[in-house]
């Protein structure tokens, strides 16, 4: 299991990924911060950039800020 620290960009034009260092990331999501938009639509996006299932993605910390905590189950 990897534990990543995530800073999202909700709302952005276009959906982009900045690894930062091994376990920090910048994200930038097509995803309005409403409803859970953003939280559904990052760990859509997580799950094709680790080649994983949507279900081994969890967001531990953070579900309502911009600075996430996630862990991913390889």
């Amino acid at each position: 299991m990897m534990r990543l620290s995530i800073k999202v960009t909700p709302n952005a034009k276009k959906l982009g990924i900045k690894k930062i260092s091994e376990t920090d990331y910048e994200i930038r999501l097509d995803a309005p911060a409403e409803k859970g938009k953003a939280n559904a639509r990052l760990i859509g996006v997580l799950a094709d950039y680790f080649k994983v299932k949507k279900s081994a993605i969890r967001i531990v910390r953070g579900h309502t800020s911009r600075n996430k905590i996630v862990n991913v189950s390889i």
